[in-house]
């Protein structure tokens, strides 16, 4: 049962936004041997606490420890050591060569934090998607206040007082409630929003954060596909599908959302996908302990009325007692199947067989770009076709959403499914604001642009040609 949420302190949102933003202004947080210092802190912090989110994640999502310290807590200390072994470097100021008409004259791009940072987090990563953010923050010198969802509440709860055990809440602090607290805090006018969430809700929190002028970063989803090419190989694409789709039971944002593939081997990938569904998770995925639950009835009320078709190959079920649903997977299945119509977020798979690799590429084409896309095949051209052809967030070539683990490569959307970059140095560039600045010498001075020093057109045409 969801537990009952208070309505927002207003007086306490605006206190702490206030309190911030003094900090800030004192400039503490912009030294990088300061901003080291907490992330070792942070990370300390978490080790101190990690057995208590092993046991809050179970609770929320049934994740197990596995799952959970490879999915969520393994990642945060992989970005928090990353960011301590480059935040200096990346904190330096860089000095450009200035055009010529600038001479003399120097220049240089100055990193600086934005202020105080704003990130609300989901529900389906509740400790990696508030914590990996949070990373980067830190690094890039700005004070934050993070909101966890309310849909996980034991990983709150341990969020809090991980948090709040080392960190005054003039630099880090925990506001905890449901959609009017965070309506409450995106009004204080942050200096920066990081949201993770539904495109739906995306929308509202980019619309209510451009009454403030708040640069925000948007991660959202969308129905990102899997094309599968009758060059793959097949009981490769097989456990690289289901790991990916039934991984965190489906709810996962850059999971395959559903496959196109080949006609001429998509009933053999139906026949390996259902194989290694129960080899991964037995006959009955309900008795395993590496298989997660849904977080919600609400969302188990979702999912379950996408199974009420004949396309169910294999699975179908469920139990709302425990917020069970089994691995499912549809085929042959289409466009007009209810599962088609927005993303799934949930342990259901279908199958759409396809004629041509072009009629597959023009299907995702006419659809919103899709924050993941992963393509499975053992030619070199099919591949440079399709990465070439399509607009996506990121993905990968014969593999699933391992795309998101490296801290060198960055993560966000196009379009629909998000917008600005997240990880390792993306993530300190998104919470830096880049400031250019030239000096010139005032003992020189040349006056051939003042008005009564005009230059001649032909110069002036040769300096901005």
């Amino acid at each position: 049962m969801a537990p009952e949420l208070k309505a927002p302190d207003f007086r306490r949102i605006a206190e702490i936004r206030r309190e911030q933003r003094t900090y800030f202004l004192s400039g503490e947080t912009r030294d990088p041997r300061f901003r080291k210092a907490m992330l070792d802190r942070l990370r300390a912090a978490i080790k101190e606490h990690e057995s208590a989110f092993l046991r809050a994640l179970y609770l929320d999502l049934h994740k197990s420890e596995f799952e959970a310290y490879s999915n969520e807590i393994g990642i945060v200390y992989r970005e928090i050591r990353y960011a301590m072994r480059h935040v200096r470097r990346w904190s330096r100021r860089r000095s450009v060569l200035p055009d010529i008409h600038l001479l003399p004259g120097r220049a240089r791009i100055i990193r600086e934090p934005y202020g105080s940072a704003l990130i609300i987090a989901p529900w389906n990563y509740p400790m990696q998607l508030l914590f990996v953010p949070l990373v980067s923050a830190i690094a890039a010198g700005n004070t934050a206040v993070v909101k966890p969802s309310e849909l996980a509440p034991h990983t709150a709860e341990v969020t809090q007082r991980t948090i709040e055990s080392v960190f005054p809440g003039r630099y880090l602090a925990v506001v905890q409630g449901g959609a009017e607290t965070s309506t409450a805090l995106i009004d204080q006018g942050f200096d920066y929003l990081l949201f993770t969430g539904s495109t739906q809700v995306g929308r509202s929190v980019m619309e209510r954060a451009a009454q403030q002028l708040t640069p925000v970063t948007l991660e959202l989803g969308g129905k990102s596909p899997a094309i599968v090419h009758a060059s793959a190989d097949l009981a490769l694409t097989a456990r690289k599908l289901a790991w990916g789709k039934f991984n965190n039971a489906g709810q996962t944002c850059v999971a395959p959302d559903y496959v196109l593939a080949d006609r001429r081997i998509a009933g053999e990938l139906a026949d390996r996908l259902r194989e290694t569904v129960r080899e991964f998770y037995g006959e009955n995925p309900a008795e395993s302990d590496g298989y997660g639950r849904i977080i919600n009835l609400k969302h188990f009320e979702r999912l379950r009325a996408l199974l009420d078709t004949e396309s169910v190959f294999h699975g179908g079920r469920h139990d709302a007692a425990t917020l069970y649903i089994e691995p499912t997977i549809l085929y042959p299945t289409s466009w007009k199947e209810p599962a088609m119509e927005e993303e799934i977020f949930g342990p259901i798979l279908p199958i759409i067989p396809f004629e041509s690799l072009e009629e597959a590429l023009t299907t995702i084409r006419d659809r919103p770009s899709p924050l993941a896309l992963y393509l499975f095949t053992r030619e070199r051209a099919v591949r440079k076709t399709v990465m070439n052809g399509v607009r996506f967030g990121g993905g990968g070539i014969n593999c699933t959403i391992l795309q998101i683990t490296s801290n060198r490569l960055p993560f966000g959307g196009i379009g629909q499914s998000g917008v600005g970059k997240q990880h390792g140095k993306a993530g300190f560039d998104t919470f830096s604001h880049t400031k250019s600045v030239l000096t010139q010498p005032s003992r020189i001075d040349l006056p051939l642009a003042y008005p009564h020093k005009h230059l001649g057109m032909r110069i002036l045409r040769a300096i901005f040609r």
